[in-house]
C-alpha cells in the first residue's frame, strides 16, 4: 500500500486540570521535516513527540501543534508577589528621577502592571508537570494513526493515478516500438541512398573512417534499447508500487531514467510518428512524476 505524504489529524483530551487539542499535518518533502509548536513549560513534550514521529514516519514535513488551557481559569493564574514587589520599586524610582527631571508620567495603572511580564503567570508550575506530559504524550499515538490513516487513503488514490499513468507509458512504448519496427525499412533506404551519394564522390575517401560514419548513422537512429529500459522502467515502476511505501525516492530516481529514455527516443527518431510519440511519453512522464512528489 501506498502513503501519500499529504494528511492531517486533530484529537483532544483532558487531564492533570488541563483540556488540550492536537493538529497533526503534512505535506511533500525529500526527508522527514519535524516541526513542532507546545507551550514551554511543558518539560520533556517536544523531546518525547520527535521520538514518537521519528519511530512512526519515514518522509514528509509534518507539523505537530497543541493548544492547552487549564480547566478552571479562576485557578489557572496567580499572583507573582515576589515580582510585584520588585516592579512597583523600580516604577517608583522611575517616577522619582522623572520628577526631578520635571518629566510628567501618565499615572499606571493597574491593568498595565499586570500585563507586565512574571507578574500575573500561569499557576501551571503548581500542577504535575511530569504527569501531565506523561498524559500528552499517550494520547500522541491515536493522533498519529489517524494521520498515518489519512495518508493511507491518499495514498490509494495516488496509486490508481500512478498505475493509470504507467499503463498509459507502457502503451505509448509498445506504440513506439511498432512505430520503430515500422520505421526500418524507411530507414534502410534512407541510408542506402545516403552511402550511394557518399560513394558517388568517394574519391580519396578514407574506407575505414567511411565505415565508422556509417556505423554511427546506424547506432544514432537505433532505438531499441531506449524501448526496451522504457518497458522495463515500467516493470520496474510496477513493481515498486506493489511493494508499497516507503518507495517515494525509488519512484523519483525511476521518473528520471523514464524522462531521459523518452528525451533520447525523441532526439533520434527521424520519423514524424515516432517523435509525437515520444512528446506524448514526455507528457505523461511529466505528469507522473508531479504525482511521485508525493509518495512517502
Amino acid at each position: 500500500m501506498l502513503n501519500s505524504m499529504t494528511g492531517y489529524a486533530s484529537a483532544s483530551g483532558a487531564g492533570q486540570g488541563f483540556e488540550w487539542t492536537w493538529e497533526m499535518r503534512g505535506v511533500n518533502a525529500k526527508g522527514l521535516d519535524i516541526r513542532i509548536r507546545v507551550p514551554d513549560w511543558i518539560e520533556g513534550l517536544e523531546a518525547g513527540i520527535r521520538a514518537v514521529l521519528t519511530k512512526s514516519l519515514s518522509r514528509g514535513s509534518v507539523s505537530v501543534g497543541l493548544r492547552i488551557q487549564a480547566v478552571d481559569e479562576g485557578s489557572a493564574f496567580s499572583l507573582n508577589e515576589a515580582h510585584l514587589t520588585d516592579v512597583l520599586t523600580a516604577l517608583e524610582m522611575i517616577e522619582e528621577q522623572a520628577m526631578a527631571r520635571g518629566i510628567s508620567l501618565a499615572p499606571s495603572k493597574a491593568s498595565d502592571i499586570i500585563g507586565l511580564r512574571g507578574v500575573f503567570e500561569a499557576s501551571s508550575q503548581e500542577k504535575d508537570v511530569k504527569q501531565l506530559t506523561q498524559d500528552l504524550l499517550k494520547s500522541l499515538p491515536a493522533l498519529v494513526d489517524d494521520f498515518k490513516l489519512m495518508r493511507q487513503t491518499e495514498g490509494a488514490s495516488l496509486s490508481d493515478i500512478l498505475e493509470n499513468q504507467i499503463s498509459e507509458i507502457s502503451e505509448l512504448t509498445e506504440k513506439s516500438a511498432m512505430v520503430a519496427e515500422a520505421r526500418k525499412d524507411e530507414m534502410k533506404d534512407t541510408l542506402k541512398a545516403n552511402l550511394a551519394r557518399v560513394l558517388d564522390n568517394a574519391d580519396g575517401v578514407d574506407e575505414a573512417r567511411l565505415a565508422q560514419e556509417l556505423a554511427t548513422l546506424v547506432v544514432k537512429s537505433d532505438v531499441t534499447e531506449e524501448i526496451d529500459r522504457l518497458k522495463a522502467h515500467v516493470d520496474a515502476a510496477r513493481g515498486l508500487i506493489a511493494k508499497g511505501s516507503p518507495i517515494g525516492r525509488k519512484l523519483d530516481f525511476l521518473m528520471q531514467e523514464f524522462n531521459r529514455e523518452a528525451n533520447t527516443l525523441c532526439s533520434k527518431a527521424q520519423n514524424v510518428d515516432l517523435t509525437t510519440l515520444g512528446l506524448d511519453l514526455k507528457t505523461v512522464i511529466d505528469q507522473m512524476r508531479e504525482q511521485v512528489q508525493n509518495v512517502e
